[in-house]
């Protein structure tokens, strides 16, 4: 059976100084290494924002400056097809004017050639027609 006397006054008291040694030895160091370690915590939580909103931040720039380079090869993309089709158009129609005048050039010849034909054809055709007569006839004709 538990008995109250001075033995239970001297355990308290044990106790007392028992727990004012654990805390002065190992609560309080141990609470203050703690507490270091939830600011060391506290503060890389902090710097790894930071770091995420300049990361984002520079995406963002990055994006912003891929867009634009993007804008700008596409405008002149634009402008060197506008040029092409110009050049195309300018080669087009110098070819196109070369081809008519030589179109013209060659209906002119064909012309002269075919107007030459016809008088030749003419004057055989009158020997032509004398001979076969001359033969048909068997004699000359005046």
């Amino acid at each position: 059976m538990i008995s109250v006397d001075w033995t239970l006054g001297l355990q308290f008291l044990n106790f007392m100084i028992l727990l004012l040694i654990l805390n002065k030895l190992l609560y309080r160091p141990l609470k203050k290494i703690m507490a270091e370690r939830n600011e060391t915590i506290t503060g890389l939580h902090a710097g790894a924002k930071d770091l995420e909103a300049s990361i984002d931040e520079k995406m963002q720039r990055y994006q912003q400056q891929l867009s634009d380079a993007k804008s700008q090869a596409n405008e002149e993309r634009n402008a060197l097809k506008k040029a092409a089709s110009e050049e195309e158009a300018k080669l087009l129609a110098e070819a196109h004017g070369k081809a008519i005048s030589r179109l013209a050039a060659i209906k002119t010849q064909v012309a002269t050639e075919a107007g030459a034909a016809s008088k030749t054809l003419k004057i055989e055709a009158k020997s032509l027609a004398k001979q076969i007569t001359t033969k048909i006839l068997d004699r000359e004709l005046a």
